[in-house]
């Protein structure tokens, strides 16, 4: 076989696979086609799985049912009563935590509300204090600028006073010495022998 080509291999099947195709068999008195043997072994492998689906079924049934006939259906109704009771219970808890948290958050709003009323005043009081403070530093700046304002002036009073009095003995002195030159000059011409 490993010195045949695969073309005339595919040609022998080819033909092999017609001449199967017109093959007319005998199965249980009937002539048929290998088309028409495989076609009837699908309607019977689909008619066994289809009776095996419904066995399936109604074993399943049948198993449900023998379940359902057993089932306490006190058991059940007592279960249900059962959580009846907890669901009550459980929404009158809810309820409780519910009232609860309003009256928390109502409480947390009054308090908050108070803090914000001691908050404006305790601003307000601050502002009046930056207020009186600033009306208190430009007073006292006002009054230690009119001090120094009214020392200023006393004091270039008074050097005004000092200057113009010593000015005035300045005066007086070169007057005095003026007069006694004078004089010691006259004295001196008038009598040149006595010096």
């Amino acid at each position: 076989m490993a010195d045949k080509d695969l073309g005339d291999i595919t040609e022998n099947l080819e033909e092999e696979l017609e001449n199967l195709q017109h093959t007319k068999m005998k199965v249980f008195g009937v002539t048929m086609t290998p088309a028409t043997i495989m076609g009837a072994f699908a309607l019977v492998s689909a008619i066994l799985g289809s009776l095996y689906g419904g066995f399936e079924v109604y074993k399943d049934y049948m198993e449900m049912k023998e379940k359902l006939a057993n089932l306490d259906t006190d058991a059940i109704e007592a279960r249900n009563d059962q959580i009846e009771i907890k669901l009550d219970e459980a929404i009158e808890y809810t309820r409780d935590i519910k009232s609860g948290l309003r009256d928390d958050i109502l409480g947390i709003e009054k308090q908050v509300d108070r803090m914000e009323d001691k908050l404006r005043e305790q601003e307000q009081e601050v502002r009046d204090i930056i207020a009186n403070a600033e009306e208190r530093f430009e007073n006292k700046r006002d009054g230690l600028q009119n001090d120094y304002d009214e020392k200023a002036n006393r004091l270039r009073d008074s050097n005004d006073t000092r200057m113009n009095d010593l000015e005035a003995k300045v005066e007086r002195d070169l007057k005095e010495l003026d007069e006694r030159l004078s004089n010691k000059l006259q004295r001196s011409l008038d009598n040149p022998l006595a010096n």
